[in-house]
């Protein structure tokens, strides 16, 4: 059994390699080992591309034959953009599937049964929370149909986003800033509300050496589209493009202005409040197969997507510093009558980034397997 986890965490260290490249699929790793030796591995690169059991049995060739393959996610028993994995791992020979989690999507399921009713000796559900732990978008979305949600901010010790006057640059550390763009490289979403927008002007994109281009969709929640043509946003070089979410039956010329500057305009029903539906939002990401969405802020965002129980995840980057009671909160717009209603997070960890904190956490209604 330990040389099963061994082996599994290098299958797992592969497939963190094509984190953030793979969506709308799971991001799976794949190692061949034989006598106790590893002859070949792999990973998914990207949708529509060979998965990781394919790759992992071309790098061993001849290899395969008799050997053990660890996959992260079992492999898929369907036809798709690619043939079966199943009927590859059948044909190199392989005679022992050790499988890291079941796979939650109702198409592809049923890989690991196949092999083994095939004859193969299979074992399952090794390191099996590891492995969704990197596959938590594509587990929501293909099973509900919603993006996984992160909520996210950069905070003061006081939980301010800004000061009193809307300042908010550089409340935290050269070191968080860089975390923070290793995570929109993960992600398929980037989202703000308009006054984060207006405000800040930000670019939203992700600033990497290794990484260039790679940047998420920005989508911008602006229920009168209010956002300037000559936005950051809209006018910077990235491959990804910008998306506005609106009330419905916009302005036409607004409309046109902005398309014109490269904007897509997507009218969306309003809440009872006055603002975007969020689940509409949400819906709509969806069905244009992204998995994952880094809500960004501000505060009133942020309150609106906890209030609604949409957010499945919260990061935080917490400066040491304290901005002060009339400075702008990292939740805005919601509150509860009690301590004992207020909501909670699990499967709490925190680190360093120099003299930063980052807390990451769960909300107890977020996506279970």
């Amino acid at each position: 059994m330990s040389s099963d986890l061994n082996f599994m965490r290098l299958a797992l260290r592969e497939a963190k390699k094509g984190l953030g490249c793979t969506s709308p699929n799971p991001a799976v790793g794949a190692v061949v080992v034989k006598n106790g030796q590893v002859v070949g591995k792999g990973y998914h690169q990207r949708a529509g591309e060979p998965h990781a059991e394919i790759n992992a049995l071309v790098d061993a060739g001849v290899a395969a034959m008799d050997a053990t393959i660890y996959v992260t996610l079992e492999p898929c028993n369907h036809t798709g953009r690619t043939p079966p994995c199943t009927k590859a791992i059948l044909a190199a020979g392989i005679k022992r599937l050790v499988v890291g989690m079941a796979d939650p999507n109702p198409i592809a399921t049923g890989g690991a049964d196949f092999l083994e009713a095939q004859g193969m000796s299979v074992t399952r559900q090794v390191l099996v929370d590891q492995c969704q732990a990197i596959n938590r978008p594509f587990a929501k979305h293909v099973t509900t149909g919603l993006p996984w949600v992160i909520m996210k901010a950069g905070m003061s010790l006081d939980g301010r986003i800004a000061t009193h006057t809307g300042h908010s640059g550089w409340i935290t550390n050269m070191q968080s800033r860089a975390a923070v763009h290793r995570l929109r490289d993960r992600v398929d979403v980037i989202l703000v509300g308009i006054g984060t927008a207006l405000a800040d002007d930000p670019s939203l994109t992700t600033r990497l050496p290794k990484r260039v281009g790679r940047d998420p969709l920005r989508v911008v929640l602006d229920t009168n589209l209010r956002l300037s043509p000559s936005a950051k946003m809209l006018s910077q070089e990235s491959s990804a493009p910008t998306w506005i979410f609106c009330g419905p039956n916009p302005d036409s010329t607004k409309v046109e202005v902005l398309e014109a500057a490269g904007a897509k305009i997507t009218p969306v029903p309003l809440a009872d409040t006055g603002t975007i539906e969020l689940t509409a939002v949400l819906r709509e990401l969806g069905r244009q197969q992204l998995n994952s969405v880094l809500v960004e802020g501000g505060g009133q965002v942020h309150g609106a997507f906890l209030q609604q129980q949409l957010v499945d995840e919260v990061n935080l980057y917490v400066a040491p510093c304290f901005i002060g009671g009339d400075g702008m909160p990292v939740v805005g717009g919601m509150g509860v009558d009690t301590v004992q209603g207020a909501l909670r997070l699990e499967k709490m960890q925190t680190r360093r980034y120099g003299d930063d904190f980052f807390i990451q956490g769960f909300l107890k209604s977020s996506f279970k397997f």
